[in-house]
């Protein structure tokens, strides 16, 4: 039995913002390093708004440090917070994250609740819209011409269908975009002011402005119920438990957020990927139906659009050899995990053909894998299908302009011209 390795591999330096801003193949090759350690390595907290201390963090970097921690959220907690390397006040954590900042009970709790609503009638709805919102979108672009990929195609789809979900107008589309773009802007300048201070105050205004939306049309949906997942979330009721106006508002923040911005990078790093790998792209034209499904599995796989999660050990214990002590951190890295060599021959390379493809680009099996991927899976599908097939010659036409974010690998602006 072994104690993990204590301080960081020269010259890698996983909790500075220039680490962020290396290009991805120097990121594989320095996460290639940390796992040739053979041992998590650790690595020093970034400075914080909150003047909170800690010890740092385990960078767990292997596909199977990932999966098993995973697997174990009695020994791996998400109730000290999931999205952030730092202690925050809980109730940050819990607005901010949602269910996904929560152990049992009242992880299970919530997603009873949350998945109640969820009906094969509701599912069926979603899909239909998919469809049509894709169409639509592809529509446009023919009529538009050549543009910014991500503001006029990856982007919308995700964000129409949750509004569409949830019975939000059109009218509010811009303002929940915006909110959404502040909130995960990791350390990008773009949307967040350097000034810390200045910082964070946009991000709680931002989660406000949210918060009043769903909350004034939850009052409403009480008095007029719609066909739509605010009526059902607000009127759901498990053994006499129902959503919190604060619950639910947190739900639509983590479902805006982390739902469409997942999305959103995973169809605009589809286009990136069949632009670079031409290849690629005429094995996907062959047999555009057989082979779809497998292309959306190693999309995902390597774009890896949240980077990592974070859980905190909740006992001293032993996983894959090596000893942790009660109130450790761990960044669980889906990014590094989903190019362990071990698992994926070729990691570097993009395969659509890939099989088996166990990656864990939803997050690994347990409690907390990702609710929303099946619609993910079918909102990428339905898109990179409308555009294969209506738009075959459609390329990035430059170098995509990466969000500086250690959280999701995001593209903020990518051009694209149709052929």
């Amino acid at each position: 039995m072994t104690t993990p390795a204590a301080g960081s591999i020269e010259g890698i330096d996983l909790s500075v913002t220039e680490f962020w801003a290396l290009p991805l193949a120097e990121r594989d090759e320095a996460f290639a390093k940390l796992r040739a350690v053979g041992k998590p390595v650790h690595f020093d907290e970034p400075e914080n708004p909150f003047n909170a201390s800690g010890t740092g963090y385990y960078a767990f970097v292997s596909h199977a440090d990932v999966s098993e921690a995973s697997r174990q959220p009695d020994l791996f907690s998400s109730g000290r917070g999931a999205t952030s390397v730092i202690d925050l006040p809980a109730e940050w954590n819990e607005y901010f994250g949602s269910m996904i900042s929560m152990d049992d009970p009242r992880h299970a709790r919530l997603r009873r609740i949350v998945s109640r609503a969820f009906t094969p009638k509701m599912i069926q709805k979603f899909e239909d819209d998919v469809q049509v919102t894709a169409a639509s979108i592809v529509d446009d672009l023919l009529e538009r011409g050549p543009c910014d990929f991500v503001q006029y195609v990856s982007a919308p789809l995700p964000l129409k269908i949750i509004c569409q979900m949830m019975g939000i107008g059109s009218d509010h589309y811009d303002m929940v975009l915006h909110n959404t773009n502040i909130i995960l802007a990791g350390g990008d300048p773009e949307f967040l002011s350097e000034d810390m201070d200045t910082a964070v105050g946009r991000i709680l205004t931002a989660g406000q402005e949210l918060t009043d939306l769903v909350v004034s049309l939850a009052a409403e949906r009480a008095e007029r119920p719609a066909d739509d997942l605010i009526s059902a979330l607000a009127s759901a009721n498990i053994d006499g438990e129902q959503l919190t106006p604060t619950e639910l508002a947190s739900f639509f923040i983590l479902l805006v957020s982390a739902g469409a911005e997942t999305t959103r990078t995973a169809i605009s790093h589809g286009l990136n990927l069949l632009t670079e790998y031409p290849d690629q792209r005429e094995l996907l034209l062959a047999d555009l139906e057989g082979r779809l499904p497998g292309a959306v599995e190693e999309i995902v796989r390597y774009s890896s659009p949240v980077i990592w999660m974070r859980r905190s050990v909740t006992r001293d214990c032993t996983l894959n050899g090596n000893t942790y002590l009660e109130g450790d951190k761990v960044l669980m890295y889906y990014w590094a995990a989903n190019r362990d060599d071990t698992v994926f021959p070729a990691p570097a390379r993009f395969d659509i053909t890939r099989s088996p493809n166990p990656h864990v680009g939803f997050g690994a099996a347990g409690p907390h894998f990702c609710l929303g991927a099946h619609l993910a899976r079918r909102e990428i599908r339905v898109m990179m299908r409308e555009l294969m097939t209506r738009v075959p010659d459609i390329r990035a036409a430059g170098e995509p302009d990466r969000l500086l974010s250690n959280f999701i690998n995001g593209i903020k602006h990518l051009p694209c011209e149709l052929g």
